[in-house]
């Protein structure tokens, strides 16, 4: 069994794969400014990456080697999400969403985003003239539901495959990083927001802001333990400015479970302070396992996010110390 941790810099992709102590890595697209990765769900091998500037890259064979997808003529893929349908979404700037059936060969663009009444308002704030979407996901309770998130202004719901959308509503969030779901409970929503943490339990209907224990309420990623779905862990800081900006950074990382209150983690993780904010991912058949990227390091935790330790890499060529945008994970039996 072998995991491969995909994680997107704007220094190239960084892979990283192995299992147990023995890990190894090398960094891909050395001149791209990458910015989401994403492994396919349903064909092995298959990995996309999105950049800004140059597009969508694939790879069929695990990220040995990369082709620019030539159908997909947007330069800005800020969002990529595979679907178990096989479908593959791509979220641009500006905020468009596209859909491929057929690993890339044939794409559609899905009902602009931008006739949406809140659309007036959607604003990037460090490029105010624009805005992309931030995160997609595709529905696991109805393959006809997708939830697109703004970045920043709203989340998005269509129910009819991307033919109509639902605006934000008022008890969502405005300006939600990354969205998670799982499996056992597929109709139970989870958003790290810019604006805290947020969770629906019917679909996006309704949302609930969930702060209790959380000091940091800027939010960044948030991800559900594979084998329990009441487990969380979600990354954190005070402000935009804590999270993204490395002369002022201080982050962290939180934990929660069921109905507790939010608890912060620090076994085995790197002092908040000069550490920009971390992305996190959960391995499918690794129970309990937890991934935690930050500052070019990459921690791994197998009590559910209590306790983390460092892998040690031996890389292929340089060391990669940039920090990451985003994480995929593939896992090979």
């Amino acid at each position: 069994m072998e995991t491969t941790i995909y994680l997107a810099t704007d220094r190239g992709l960084t892979v990283i794969a192995g299992s147990g102590g023995n890990w190894r890595g090398k960094v891909c697209l050395e001149d791209k400014h990458v910015q989401c990765v994403v492994a396919d769900s349903n064909k092995r091998g298959f990995v996309y990456c999105g950049t800004f500037g140059d597009g969508l890259f694939t790879s069929e064979n695990g990220g040995a080697t990369w082709e620019k997808s030539a159908s997909s003529t947007e330069p800005n893929v800020m969002a990529l999400a595979s679907s178990r349908t096989g479908s593959l979404y791509v979220g641009t700037e500006l905020s468009a969403v596209y859909r491929t059936d057929d690993q890339g060969k044939i794409w559609h663009e899905l009902q602009t985003l931008l006739t949406l009444p809140s659309a007036r308002g959607w604003s990037f704030p460090p490029r105010p003239e624009t805005h992309h979407v931030q995160s997609i996901l595709p529905d696991l309770a109805d393959p006809r539901r997708l939830h697109v998130a703004v970045e920043a202004g709203a989340l998005l719901r269509s129910d009819d495959e991307g033919r109509t959308w639902r605006d934000r509503i008022p008890s969502g969030p405005k300006d939600t990083h990354s969205l998670a779901v799982h499996p056992l409970d597929p109709t139970r929503l989870h958003s790290a927001a810019g604006d805290g943490y947020f969770e629906s339990v019917d679909n996006g209907d309704s949302w609930r802001r969930i702060l209790d224990g959380l000091k940091h309420q800027y939010c960044w990623c948030v991800a559900v333990s594979f084998d329990d779905p009441n487990t969380l862990v979600l990354s954190a800081s005070n402000s935009a400015y804590g999270a993204h900006y490395k002369e002022s950074a201080n982050s962290v990382v939180y934990r929660r479970t069921r109905n507790d209150v939010w608890r912060l983690v620090q076994d085995g993780l790197p002092d908040p302070k000069g550490v920009r904010i971390a992305v996190l991912a959960t391995s499918r058949i690794e129970p309990g396992v937890f991934y935690c990227s930050t500052e070019g390091a990459v921690y791994r935790s197998e009590d559910g996010g209590i306790k983390w330790q460092k892998l040690s890499v031996q890389w292929d060529g340089e060391a990669s110390n940039e920090h990451p945008l985003n994480m995929g994970i593939a896992e090979e039996n």
